[in-house]
């Protein structure tokens, strides 16, 4: 399809409403000659598929045989994908009105670039989205000296477009000339740290990374994530995805350094409340 503006990669596991809730929130069910829709199933169990086939005839479906985690499904989607840009998104989101618009007009401006969308929790309320690149440094600034925001996700202030380290791997636009110069996402990581590693290296390779709050999607957080492994699997896949990103040495010194800030910070909160 020459000339397409955009394309949409979803990954979804045993997500069935929410999925169908995410696409049609995207017009699924329309024909588009300036965006596609590609969905990465990673062989759910809940009718995900027969409701795809069924309900969005011209969204572009991938069958996994196995569940192959985030980064090596949004790979296999990206593969495939023909637009200029591709949009990454979580299948437990859902776009306001006019998002696409005011993204894509976004992207004509600062091309190539990735660009992060806001994110908001189911009630209206703004959800963190915005990361900067994590380091010992500002793991000890955020859990020692009290600055939050330092080293965990954080949420800028205000209504203005702006440059950032890192943003959300669950709503990220990325066009496709950081994709022809930096890469896929590292199959590695089965789940977290893809996005933080995938804008490490894009701003290593030179490209900029923007946070565009006009640009909303409701997003179920947790939804997606908790269905992809259990709440047991997911701590134990947390664990080799940051050694994978920091190296074992700096995996074990910021741990230890958020640690021992929150067991700090615990005690001064303890012996405050005994005072009072």
């Amino acid at each position: 399809m020459e000339g397409m503006e955009l394309s949409i990669v979803i990954v979804s596991y045993n997500t069935k409403l929410l999925l169908q809730r995410c696409l049609e929130s995207l017009g699924g069910e329309k024909k588009s000659n300036e965006r596609e829709i590609i969905v990465v199933d990673n062989a759910s169990t809940d009718g995900s598929q027969q409701m795809l086939e069924e309900k969005f005839p011209l969204v572009k479906l991938i069958k996994n045989a196995e569940n192959v985690g985030f980064a090596k499904a949004v790979n296999k989607g990206v593969s495939l994908s023909e637009g200029g840009s591709i949009l990454l998104l979580n299948s437990d989101t859902e776009a306001k009105e006019n998002t696409l618009v005011v993204l894509l007009e976004f992207k004509k401006k600062v091309r190539p670039a990735i660009i992060g969308l806001k994110m908001l929790n189911p009630d209206g309320s703004v959800q963190s989205s915005v990361f900067r690149l994590p380091t010992i440094k500002k793991a000890f600034a955020e859990y020692w000296l009290g600055e939050k925001g330092s080293f965990s996700k954080y949420q800028p202030e205000g209504e203005r477009n702006q440059e950032v380290e890192a943003v959300s791997g669950g709503a990220m636009l990325i066009s496709r000339e950081v994709i022809d110069k930096v890469g896929l996402l590292d199959e590695r990581y089965f789940m977290y740290f893809e996005d933080l590693d995938y804008c490490r290296r894009a701003r290593k390779a030179g490209f900029k990374i923007y946070y565009l709050p006009s640009a909303k999607v409701v997003h179920e957080h947790g939804a997606s994530g908790k269905l992809m492994a259990s709440q047991e699997t997911q701590w134990r896949r947390l664990i080799p995805s940051s050694k994978i990103y920091y190296g074992a040495i700096k995996h074990f010194m910021i741990n230890f350094v958020i640690w021992s800030g929150q067991k700090i910070n615990r005690l001064f909160a303890r012996v405050s409340n005994e005072k009072n």
